[in-house]
């Protein structure tokens, strides 16, 4: 499944006979209320010759091996699905104009972790500032990344291209990052619309309205998806959550049980006053702190 709109399902067949053929498709009835998402594996019935005019029938989605979710905010525990069946999470991030927005980086990682993707942090307009202080707050997760300026680089595209090849990689970023700048230099033929930032707001404005799979020349799948502002979590449980911050685990390990980590009793105040040595560690503790709040309405993240 490529793209969803308004009740029509591009899909892309990998049968022998017709691999790469595009067929437009609508939902079989006997689906019932079953969703289905871009990333999805389907089969049809029908009309699959993919000419003008003809619809094909989805009567059947496969079991996905992983879903990226999320809610509305964080105290509603509704999932939403955004797609299916990717197994590497693209985080793309601006060091400027936006500016980085950290505790969003930390919401996308807990849903990475959440769905058993591997990050991938994704670094624009290094042209514009330095990547370090972002690096150097994530370093000990041990991520993997790529920093690209402008005019994107041959070099830096090489090294997306190896980290993207063979697999199916979902970007996600709040509008005015460069998601579908990276994508049209992937993929120049995707001609994805590219957003611009708000000198009042200091605010990208949405460009991509919906979710689209391409194919990448050199194997594997991209998936491009619109500006989000916000990443609700209320779906995740609390200690989903507090595993997704590996950096903290030493420290967790020193907290009483049942520990909240929002209390006096936590151990991680004194563990990240004796090894927090940039600074860091308190602001991923504070990230931590302001997602557990969140879950209960108490805390704007």
């Amino acid at each position: 499944m490529t793209t969803v709109d308004r009740g029509r399902f591009s899909c892309v067949i990998n049968g022998p006979e017709a691999a790469g053929r595009e067929v437009t498709a609508v939902k079989a009835r006997e689906l019932g209320r079953k969703g289905v998402v871009v990333g999805d594996t389907v089969s049809l019935a029908g009309d699959i010759t993919g000419a003008p005019g003809t619809l094909a029938r989805i009567v059947r989605v496969e079991p996905r091996k992983s879903v990226l979710r999320r809610s509305a905010d964080d105290t509603d525990p509704v999932e939403r699905v955004i797609v299916a069946n990717a197994d590497q999470l693209g985080i793309v991030t601006a060091l400027a104009s936006p500016p980085p927005r950290p505790r969003l980086i930390d919401r996308f990682l807990v849903a990475a972790y959440d769905a058993g993707l591997d990050p991938l942090l994704l670094l624009t307009k290094a042209d514009l500032s330095d990547p370090g202080e972002i690096l150097a707050t994530y370093a000990p997760l041990g991520l993997r990344y790529v920093v690209s300026g402008r005019p994107l680089a041959e070099a830096v595209l090489g090294e997306l291209r190896a980290w993207l090849a063979g697999r199916v990689s979902v970007l996600v970023g709040h509008s005015g990052v460069g998601k579908s700048t990276l994508v049209n230099a992937l993929i120049p033929e995707a001609s994805r619309a590219v957003g611009t930032v708000s000198p009042v707001t200091g605010r990208g404005r949405h460009t991509s309205s919906s979710v689209v799979a391409l194919r990448l020349p050199g194997g594997g799948w991209i998936i491009d998806t619109p500006g989000l502002r916000s990443f609700g979590l209320g779906h995740i449980a609390a200690d989903r959550v507090v595993q997704a911050f590996p950096d903290l685990a030493e420290g967790l390990a020193g907290c009483p049980p049942g520990c909240h980590h929002l209390t006096g009793e936590c151990a991680l105040d004194d563990w990240v006053a004796e090894h927090d040595q940039t600074g860091a560690l308190a602001a991923r503790l504070d990230s931590l702190r302001r997602l557990l709040r969140s879950r209960e309405g108490d805390d704007d993240t």
